[in-house]
């Protein structure tokens, strides 16, 4: 089992720029995302990882290669590590769904363990499938870091089952947030369990990641 995992937000695209609701659609990294993504290599280049996992998702697939040649690592993309399947809401503004389905878009943001999407993943689902890849990817490497690239919102739903670190709103890209976390990898890792509470907590802060080199 590694020590650590590097997770790195896929770059930014329009959609998230003008706060669309992507999931499963896929769109180029923005000019933001490029840049982006090359800082992120750039750190990433100093100490790099073993290997680097990357979302099958164009814009994750882009900021991987972009890592990739920073880090002289070739991506191997993980087809269960794709973005939240978020149905007929796809594409539409969040603002949108807060006026036009008020009731819906209230148990999303109250409790998202109890609604999903009209024709959309459960965040359950979401949330087995990528403890499975995890668990795949832990298996390969004994030691050291290994990093995966995901899109927003997979990058919290990674971060809460390593690190047990809150979720917050899952609809929201902070543009201005850092791209790359490392998380300590317990020796027996125990993912929390689907339905646990995933609003802001304390505990946020307290669960930080070490800084990246620190390790």
């Amino acid at each position: 089992m590694p020590d650590h995992l590097i997770v790195i937000r896929a770059g930014a695209t329009d959609y998230d720029l003008e706060e669309r609701i992507r999931g499963t659609l896929d769109m180029p990294l923005s000019a933001a995302g490029v840049a982006a993504a090359t800082r992120a290599g750039e750190l990433l280049a100093q100490d790099p990882p073993a290997m680097l996992y990357a979302s099958a998702d164009e814009a994750a697939e882009e900021t991987g290669r972009i890592v990739g040649v920073a880090c002289d690592l070739r991506p191997r993309s993980l087809p269960t590590l794709g973005n939240m399947d978020m149905g007929l809401w796809q594409g539409r503004l969040a603002g949108e769904i807060r006026d036009t389905q008020p009731r819906l878009h209230r148990q999303w943001q109250d409790n998202p363990w109890a609604v999903a999407p009209p024709e959309g993943e459960l965040l359950e689902e979401a949330c087995e499938r990528v403890e499975a890849a995890l668990e795949k990817i832990f298996k390969r490497h004994p030691a050291g870091a290994v990093a995966v690239v995901v899109p927003r919102p997979l990058d919290a739903i990674v971060t809460w089952l390593v690190s047990g670190r809150s979720m917050g709103d899952l609809w929201r890209f902070d543009g201005d947030a850092d791209l790359v976390d490392v998380l300590p990898v317990a020796a027996q890792w125990q993912p929390p369990r689907p339905g646990t509470v995933i609003a802001p907590t304390d505990r946020d802060e307290q669960a930080a990641s070490q800084p990246f080199g620190s390790r």
